[in-house]
């Protein structure tokens, strides 16, 4: 298995490396993407501040061993159908209800700050997720009397429609691309695109005039930084490249090659300023040792200085890559999962120390579920799973498990075959609710989800799956 914290740092070089601009590579990170002249053609609210973040799994969350039977009966057919990958029983971690009750669902082992987050109500699941065409039956999918998404169990196609919620022909414009697209005017801020990236470039963000502002763990890189020194050598490479910039260029590419770097080099002054006036946070909050922490303790800060950028809404996007589990399903995954938890508890930590966790929804998503059954030491290409939720109290409704957890006996009502579990919820509905509260009109949901039709009236007034608050 590739260690997380090695493949992250390899996928964000070798992503940051994809727009190389020679020695100007090193500014990569600061250029604002930003739509020229694009016009605003929403009717969306975008009043207060929100921002959502994703979290991609990518490589296919068995998240089957995430959120797991906990119910003696329950836990008995868990066993039969996942054998050798099954978490014995008695190390799965209890979840209660708002009541008090045990649920019949626990968690790994290894997300005690999952469960502290889901026990304290500010995290929920979302079962049996999945890319979906139209409302499916087992008996459709058999008979294919219905079609099913381009590519499934394809790990190139299901990622980028997780990403982009188009599923039966392949683009490379996102859905969080096509919300900035319609929204981004709307915000003040003039160097910074609303859509940020802690993993470089992604087609979750990309819109067809939007793309997203790519960042480090560390915040943004610059000539400017080094320039702080006292060595004459770096001041007089930041005051050449300064000057380079301000040069007029009659060629009109290099005009717009100018323009890029004057931005960029702006929008790391704007953004360098305010984050020295953020207050940071309590010693400790983050751990230093856990990268996915160190990412969402960057997104925490960025969200902690939108009012001096100038933004009401905001896009934050961080690829938690490795989850392609075949073999050491058990270490592998465990592992993992783990990371994750503990980085989901300190981001909201972080966030709630400056009251700004009702703002705030985080998910995840991955581009499938695993099957049920053991290859031998892991688990394959599935199709439905599931997913997690987070925000403040008054933000979401917590401490609970929306959908209904499939049953996961082999040959069962929700196997279609090998231990894959068909979706009961869609893809579409799960975006839309999160699309919905972040101020998209009904009339805009339509577009960005041309299938939401099947699943869900973007005119009712409820939210399509209920894991957010009404307003």
């Amino acid at each position: 298995m590739k260690n997380y914290k090695e493949y992250s740092r390899r996928e964000f070089l070798g992503q940051i490396s994809c727009a190389g601009m020679g020695y100007m590579t090193l500014m990569n990170s600061l250029i604002n993407l930003k739509a020229i002249n694009a016009a605003s053609i929403s009717n969306s609210d975008t009043e207060g501040y929100k921002a959502i973040v994703c979290i991609l799994q990518s490589g296919g969350n068995d998240s089957y061993n995430t959120l797991i039977p906990n119910d003696n009966n329950l836990y008995k057919t868990y066993k039969t159908t996942r054998s050798n990958l099954a978490i014995p029983k008695a190390d799965i971690l209890p979840l209660y209800s708002k009541s008090g009750s045990q649920l019949d669902y626990g968690l790994h082992p290894n997300m005690t700050g999952v469960q502290n987050l889901f026990n304290s109500g500010n995290l929920s699941f979302i079962s049996n997720v999945g890319t979906l065409m139209d409302k499916m039956t087992k008996k459709d999918y058999i008979n294919e009397t219905k079609a099913v998404p381009l590519g499934l169990f394809s790990h190139s196609d299901q990622i980028q429609q997780w990403q982009t919620a188009i599923k039966d022909k392949r683009t490379a414009i996102g859905w969080g691309g096509r919300i900035a697209d319609l929204i981004n005017d709307q915000s003040k801020s003039g160097n910074i695109s609303m859509n940020i990236s802690l993993s470089g470039t992604n087609v979750f963000q990309a819109g067809d005039k939007t793309m997203g502002f790519a960042m480090n763990e560390k915040g943004t890189i610059s000539m400017e930084d080094y320039g702080k020194t006292d060595n004459l050598l770096n001041s007089l490479r930041t005051n050449a490249v300064t000057n380079l910039m301000a040069h007029n260029y009659q060629d009109i590419f290099k005009n717009t090659f100018s323009q890029t770097m004057q931005n960029s080099h702006d929008a790391h002054i704007e953004f360098s300023a305010a984050m020295e006036d953020f207050d940071g946070f309590s010693g400790g909050t983050f751990s230093k040792g856990n990268p996915i922490s160190q990412d969402l303790k960057m997104i925490a800060s960025t969200i902690g200085i939108q009012e001096a950028l100038g933004f009401n809404r905001q896009i934050f996007f961080v690829n938690f890559g490795g989850w392609d589990h075949h073999d050491t399903l058990i270490k592998g995954h465990g592992g993992m999962i783990g990371v994750l938890s503990d980085a989901l508890n300190e981001f909201n930590a972080g966030l709630e120390q400056h009251n700004l966790s009702d703002q705030v929804l985080t998910f995840t998503i991955s581009e499938f579920g695993r099957t049920l059954t053991s290859n031998g030491d892991g688990s394959d290409h599935a199709w439905g799973g599931n997913v997690m939720v987070m925000g403040g109290k008054n933000l979401i409704e917590g401490q609970q498990i929306f959908g209904t957890y499939p049953s996961l006996a082999l040959r069962g009502p929700d196997d279609v075959g090998n231990g894959v579990i068909l979706p009961t919820i869609s893809t579409d509905s799960y975006f839309t609710e999160i699309s919905k509260w972040f101020g998209v009109s009904p009339t805009d949901l339509s577009v960005i989800f041309p299938q939401i039709g099947n699943f869900y009236d973007v005119n009712a007034a409820n939210y399509p799956i209920g894991f957010i608050k009404q307003a």
